[in-house]
């Protein structure tokens, strides 16, 4: 799981507890006006297929956690708890999605989406 955090035009993703060594990452900071778009989407964590390790975690059912490269993009992966899975869209940044796990997907949309320009 991840918390998301905003400060100065940018979004921290700060990944929580042993999900640090599962993913290879302790956090990613993204420029908002390289985000363009948020999503709650627990069917993309719900499959068993997640993409090519780059490096990370992938236990069927348990934990996708760390770098993927998935349909040509390379993205960033932190679920344990499909149903609670946000994805988002990136532009100019090393991944072209995240999709990560957080506590309350609809509250981490909401914040998200206040900050950023009207077009999401």
């Amino acid at each position: 799981m991840v918390e998301l955090s905003i400060s100065n035009d940018s979004l921290t993703i700060n990944v929580k507890g042993a999900d640090k060594l599962w993913a290879f990452k302790g956090s990613l900071e993204i420029p908002l006006r390289h985000i363009t778009n948020i999503r709650l989407d627990p069917s993309i964590a719900h499959g068993w297929w997640h993409g090519i390790r780059l490096p990370g975690t992938s236990v069927p059912g348990v934990i996708t956690a760390g770098t993927f490269y998935q349909s040509g993009k390379r993205v960033f992966w932190d679920v344990h708890n499909p149903d609670r899975t946000v994805v988002m869209e990136l532009n100019h940044e090393e991944y072209n999605e995240l999709i990560v796990e957080v506590a309350d997907p609809d509250l981490a949309i909401q914040m998200v989406k206040s900050v950023l320009p009207r077009q999401i």
